[in-house]
């Protein structure tokens, strides 16, 4: 029992000296991702950031969760009538002195990576101004084929950061056909 509470505090010291505001591994559904969100509303509240902040990073941490929700390749429950699914990833958010960082992880099929870099890629490059632009535009357009959304996500996140979007994949050795999609924004 000692060992166990010896790497319990160990976690809980690494998370305050690395200022996690709120971490989650695990599953997301929609009734999951609503209570945590209401958890993160306290949290960044307590936290005393500021209310144009606070929404942001909410605004983020729902797209973030809402990834998972609809795109991990790691299902527990796949989509059902009206249950929606419960599926596997992992989000956090932390401060750096002024800057929140918010990360998330997902298994997603390999065969998707370049849709989503295609997807991610120019968001790099792009002003503020041009992503408004492309949100305004993606507003007005038809859903995507291959979105659970209105294809705003990626949008929605460049547009409060403020700097570009990192992304990685990393392909799972233990699990061929599946990589880990790694998506960071800093508000």
């Amino acid at each position: 029992m000692s060992q166990l509470l010896d790497q319990d505090s160990a976690f809980f010291d690494l998370a305050q000296r690395r200022n996690v505001l709120f971490y989650h591994k695990g599953y997301f559904s929609h009734n999951i991702v609503a209570a945590m969100g209401e958890v993160v509303k306290l949290q960044l509240e307590i936290a005393g950031v500021s209310g144009p902040t606070r929404r942001k990073l909410f605004s983020s941490f729902v797209e973030l969760s809402q990834n998972i929700v609809h795109y991990s390749s790691d299902s527990l429950q796949p989509d059902n009538e009206g249950g929606g699914s419960i599926r596997e990833g992992a989000v956090c958010i932390s401060t750096e002195g002024e800057r929140h960082l918010m990360m998330c992880v997902n298994p997603i099929a390999a065969e998707d990576v370049e849709g989503l870099r295609t997807k991610l890629e120019p968001l790099r490059s792009m002003s503020v101004e041009e992503i408004k632009q492309a949100y305004k535009v993606s507003l007005r357009a038809d859903t995507p084929e291959d979105s659970k959304g209105a294809g705003l996500g990626f949008l929605t996140m460049a547009r409060d950061a403020s700097a570009p979007l990192e992304f990685e994949f990393h392909p799972r050795a233990d699990e061929p056909g599946t990589t880990l999609f790694c998506l960071k924004a800093i508000i």
